[in-house]
């Protein structure tokens, strides 16, 4: 499986906006939580999930997502091909990361926030969370 973006959409009115992703499916989601990076650091790098598949929907400002398909757990070659999708808070579109890829979350703006929605039970999660260092491959600029 690939990444894909799920495409979502919104309505407005003189009530005020709702934002939705009427095609994502809940079923197999087990948690989530809410990244908001620090404006020092805005880059969260690198997360490799074996298991898990990552859903991020921003809900304030803007991220670039970043993500390697990795080939190796213990030893990745550093040549992989790091993709990069921009999300920003009127996109209303999920970022699926399958299992089997790591992952870089960059903030654009100061107080973004972008939340993570986990496909892993967190009793799992010490089996399937692999790290590397933050500058293992190159983010693009």
């Amino acid at each position: 499986m690939k990444p894909k973006i799920i495409q979502g959409g919104s309505f407005s009115d003189h009530r005020g906006v709702i934002s939705y992703v009427n095609d994502f499916n809940f079923k197999d989601i087990e948690r989530f939580y809410i990244i908001s990076n620090a404006e020092t650091n805005p880059i969260r790098a690198w997360q490799g999930h074996k298991l898990d598949a990552k859903n991020f929907y921003c809900i304030a400002g803007s991220f670039k997502i970043h993500f390697v398909k990795i080939d190796n757990w213990e030893r990745p070659s550093k040549d992989l091909a790091v993709e990069t999708i921009i999300v920003n808070v009127s996109d209303s579109k999920i970022i699926h990361i399958p299992a089997g890829y790591a992952n870089a979350i960059e903030s654009l703006e100061k107080d973004s926030k972008l939340i993570s929605f986990s496909t892993l039970p967190l009793s799992n999660v010490s089996d399937d969370d692999v790290r590397y260092e933050s500058n293992y491959w190159k983010i693009n600029e």
